[in-house]
């Protein structure tokens, strides 16, 4: 699994007063990498986390890195960046709500990073959490982390990144979670 970063080279992404913030833009299909390198370019800072998959062709197998959220990337940007990332090539719009684009917590987008930085394993004990019911992660790297339990062969947590209406599996020792009342 790979992460791509950049940074901005200005530290004030804005105007003084204003703080930068995590947003998502959704993209074209299968531009998301053309994105994030015009992204880079124009020295704005994004985000746009890979996994590294095996594609079977007829002749041969090979490691390909995929983008984990189809046609999404990441921007830390001010209102003033705003029209710039729209322009890019690629971009179709912001993840928005009531006209709005949608800020994304710090925290979330922390979240997937830590997934694709850490090997998670799961190992397959008896608990009584049932479908639906909240947990939190209780230990290791993801500590402090919320979800919803969507599958109840004990190995899988989803974690729900509301803000751009997305689900992510994600593979924890049940031991690891404790259920939220």
């Amino acid at each position: 699994m790979e992460i791509i970063r950049t940074y901005s080279k200005d530290k004030d992404l804005g105007n003084p007063g204003k703080s930068a913030r995590w947003y998502a833009i959704y993209t074209k299909p299968h531009h998301e990498k053309d994105v994030f390198k015009k992204l880079n370019e124009l020295g704005i800072k994004g985000y746009l986390p890979l996994i590294t998959t095996i594609r079977q062709w007829s002749d041969r197998k090979k490691k390909i890195k995929l983008p984990l959220f189809n046609c999404y990337v990441f921007v830390y940007i001010t209102y003033d960046d705003y029209f710039r990332v729209l322009n890019i090539p690629g971009v179709v719009r912001f993840i928005t709500f009531e006209g709005k684009a949608v800020a994304i917590p710090e925290k979330q987008i922390q979240v997937v990073m830590n997934l694709l930085q850490h090997e998670i394993e799961a190992q397959e004990i008896q608990y009584d959490f049932y479908k639906g019911a909240t947990v939190e992660i209780v230990s290791g790297p993801l500590s402090g982390i919320f979800g919803e339990l969507v599958n109840l062969d004990k190995k899988r947590v989803i974690i729900r990144i509301s803000a751009i209406h997305k689900s992510m599996v994600i593979h924890v020792p049940m031991n690891l979670l404790r259920l939220v009342s």
